[in-house]
């Protein structure tokens, strides 16, 4: 495993209110990265109370197995969050849990250890998979897809405008030769974006997009958050950290249509009674304090929504 790198989990305090813990509760959380909510998790939860800890990058579940050897209310479990569902059966927790943390998107720890392959300021082999033991490397992606469908997944899961001078450059360039590094990739890329912007390596919608895809990150959330809900108990929290728009807009998006209800087609007569809705909001999203985003950067693009079960 590569060095430590200090990291900061962001809206620590905001989460764990949001989630409302109280002595001998049980909670989930999907995303231990380097276990900063959970810690603060631990340190509310009274003797009685359990954390199960998930997280797919093998670094993350190091870090959790050393935390589990200071407090054995911990779960480890080195599993994807989209797999909530089997993990609570299998405990006989389903439809018990008192709530569930998600802190989405990548750690600084996976973005400062060159050999991940995470980003474009360190030059490294172009790997990008949140767990290196499974799926299809960014670097195996990159030079064999085609044109349409590298120029699709830069403009989807990055919102890149240049998407398709970008792949049509990438294209080019591996067939002299093979896109193996970090480097190459964000030179390629940075050479085939017309329009740099202020205080943004031109490479940075990119790499999001194409992290984003070979993660199956939206996927994943969107089946996680569906499993999350499943496994939370009747006033139950769900809290969601995000950190761009379109992850937001995914859980904005879930948790406005599980507040609603079932849904039908707007021309059929529905009573109210009949849409059953499974959450209900609590407050408005939250951002980063002006102090907390002084002291970390990273907080600045930071939103949580929180969640309570009611059906």
């Amino acid at each position: 495993m590569a060095s430590e790198s200090l990291h900061e989990a962001v809206l620590m305090q905001e989460a764990v209110a949001g989630l409302r813990i109280h002595a001998g509760t049980t909670f989930i959380d999907a995303t231990f990265g380097r276990g900063g909510h959970s810690a603060l998790i631990l340190e509310s939860l009274g003797s009685q109370g359990r954390l199960l800890a998930l997280d797919r990058d093998p670094d993350a579940i190091v870090a959790a197995l050393k935390l589990r050897q200071q407090d054995h209310r911990l779960e480890v479990i080195h599993q994807r969050f989209s797999e909530l569902g089997e993990i609570t059966r299998n405990r006989g927790l389903f439809g018990g849990v008192d709530g569930i943390l998600f802190d989405l998107g990548v750690s600084s720890p996976q973005l400062d250890d060159s050999t991940r392959g995470f980003s474009f300021l360190r030059d490294g082999p172009l790997d990008m998979r949140m767990d290196p033991g499974q799926g299809v490397s960014a670097a195996q992606w990159i030079n064999t897809a085609n044109e349409k469908a590298i120029a699709d997944v830069i403009y989807r899961f990055g919102e890149e405008r240049h998407s398709r001078r970008m792949a049509r450059r990438i294209v080019l360039e591996r067939a002299q030769r093979e896109i193996t590094t970090t480097g190459q990739l964000a030179e390629i890329i940075k050479q085939a974006n017309p329009a740099w912007e202020k205080s943004k390596h031109p490479a940075t919608r990119a790499f999001q997009g194409i992290r984003i895809f070979i993660n199956s990150e939206f996927d994943e959330l969107e089946k996680g958050l569906d499993q999350a809900l499943d496994s939370l108990t009747i006033g139950g929290r769900l809290v969601v950290i995000s950190f761009h728009s379109l992850e937001d807009r995914i859980v904005k998006k879930f948790i406005a249509l599980q507040t609603t209800g079932d849904s039908y087609p707007r021309d059929l007569p529905v009573p109210q009674e009949m849409l059953i809705p499974r959450l209900r909001p609590i407050g408005k999203a939250i951002k980063a304090s002006v102090g907390e985003v002084n002291r970390n950067p990273r907080a600045r693009s930071a939103t949580m929504r929180v969640a309570e079960k009611i059906a």
